[in-house]
């Protein structure tokens, strides 16, 4: 329910502010808005307040909406109301209301980072973790523990901002990094990261695995911590706070140890021997068989006790002045969409997996979580999202937003509006292009759940 209801509020301020650009500037230009609706389909509510002509309406289906507006391509326009006619407006105007949906979204996302910069943003330090063999960072001479303190003289306060300055380098076809680190002693090191390895399925979430780098995580000691009611773990037997000391007479040192066996063991019987309040027991416990990734691994319910202190010494928390603090806010917001639009054309040239494309019911999952972790993780996830809503928009694609640009700035050019076989060709084609991307996210999507 959390998730369905962060899916739904996220959306609906998205589409609400991508539209009230649209309208705002629409009636700064003299345009008559017919309709302002939140979602499409069936009308649920709708209301026109005293001296408007516009119909404020909920439609069923939540995942987009629309400002509708005079047109006489779309109806017939009486003569007394051609002046407020979208289509008879010249051409700059037209520009600036389809560009302004895509522009409020990137302000929301500039507005809400800085809100977010002035509070004050947790975040993981930039701390290596172990070094993974026969990587590109363990050829650079990398080391578990040091801090990279910067990437190519780019100051790095963040574990996040590792993975989007070396994306960013990697989509711009970057053959290496110059990371600057310190040592757990102090000292300053150089080292050069090579990208040459990376190939278009490694550019994804887990493009930094790739490279040989994962963030740095403290010895997780082989101790219950919660348990899912009705698991395996529960039912066996086992309680908080009890510590695993072997399974199947294998010695275990950290959770790490049990995890790996108890996921190469589904369906399977296994012996666990345990400390509670300072005596031994002995559980026995089967796995329970579980689908991730086209394998069967098992899961038993339980996860590991987290000493609160060695995760707050990970943490580090990003803020600054109000004026400091929009400056990033903006650079950061740039920063996000340049990637975006280098990412969407590395697709486009097959340099980069389509399996990266995402859709409702990802998005949904991403809102679901961001929102149980709390409203700084939601207003962050709703920037990020918001950032793509707008980027997504000004492509050159018939139906969104960058397209009417398109045809705007052609007609900008040849000084005549594009003829109606021209305008109706490329509404066709537009539909096929958002067809195709809905049904390989979706199909993503459905990928990742199952």
């Amino acid at each position: 329910m959390i998730t369905l209801l962060a899916f739904i509020a996220a959306i609906a301020i998205l589409v609400v502010i991508h539209e009230m650009g649209h309208y705002w500037v629409a009636r700064m230009c003299g345009v008559k808005v017919l309709r302002f609706s939140v979602g499409f389909g069936k009308t649920i509510y709708t209301k026109r307040f005293a001296n408007s002509e516009t119909d404020w309406v909920i439609s069923a289906i939540p995942l987009g909406g629309y400002v509708k507006m005079l047109d006489e391509r779309e109806g017939v326009v009486a003569a007394h109301e051609l002046h407020l006619a979208f289509n008879r407006k010249p051409v700059l105007q037209r520009i600036a209301i389809v560009v302004a949906g895509p522009v409020a979204n990137l302000l929301l996302a500039i507005l809400l980072f800085w809100a977010l910069f002035i509070y004050g943003v947790p975040t993981l330090k930039p701390v290596l973790g172990k070094i993974l063999p026969n990587t590109p960072a363990a050829t650079a001479s990398l080391h578990a523990q040091e801090t990279i303190v910067s990437i190519n003289e780019q100051a790095i306060p963040s574990w996040e901002q590792v993975s989007w300055v070396l994306l960013d380098l990697a989509l711009q076809g970057a053959t290496e990094a110059h990371i600057e680190t310190r040592t757990a002693q102090g000292e300053i090191v150089q080292h050069v990261l090579s990208l040459k390895a990376l190939t278009p399925d490694d550019m994804d979430e887990n493009f930094l695995h790739s490279l040989g780098l994962q963030p740095y995580q403290p010895l997780v000691r082989p101790i219950i911590g919660k348990l899912v009611e009705g698991g395996v773990a529960q039912r066996a037997g086992l309680l908080p706070n009890d510590k695993i000391l072997r399974v199947d007479s294998q010695s275990i040192e950290d959770w790490k140890d049990l995890v790996e066996l108890v996921r190469g063991h589904p369906g399977q019987l296994m012996k666990l021997e345990i400390e509670r309040s300072g005596t031994l027991q002995v559980l026995n416990l089967t796995p329970e068989a579980s689908s991730e990734a086209n394998t069967t691994v098992g899961k038993i319910g339980a996860a590991p006790y987290i000493d609160q202190r060695e995760l707050d010494a990970l943490l580090t928390k990003v803020y600054y002045a109000p004026l400091a603090a929009f400056g990033h806010a903006v650079r950061k917001t740039w920063e996000i969409s340049k990637v975006s639009l280098k990412a969407l054309g590395k697709m486009v040239i097959g340099e980069m997996s389509l399996k990266n494309l995402s859709g409702p019911i990802t998005i949904a999952d991403y809102a679901g979580q961001s929102a149980q972790m709390g409203i700084v993780a939601y207003l962050n996830f709703l920037a990020l999202i918001s950032i793509s809503l707008g980027v997504l928009n000004l492509l050159p694609i018939p139906l969104l937003d960058g397209g009417h640009l398109l045809y705007y700035m052609v007609e900008l050019i040849k000084g005549s509006p594009m003829s109606e076989e021209a305008w109706g060709v490329g509404q066709k084609i537009g539909i096929v292009l958002l067809v195709t991307l809905m049904a390989l996210a979706l199909f993503n999507d459905f990928s990742r759940v199952f």
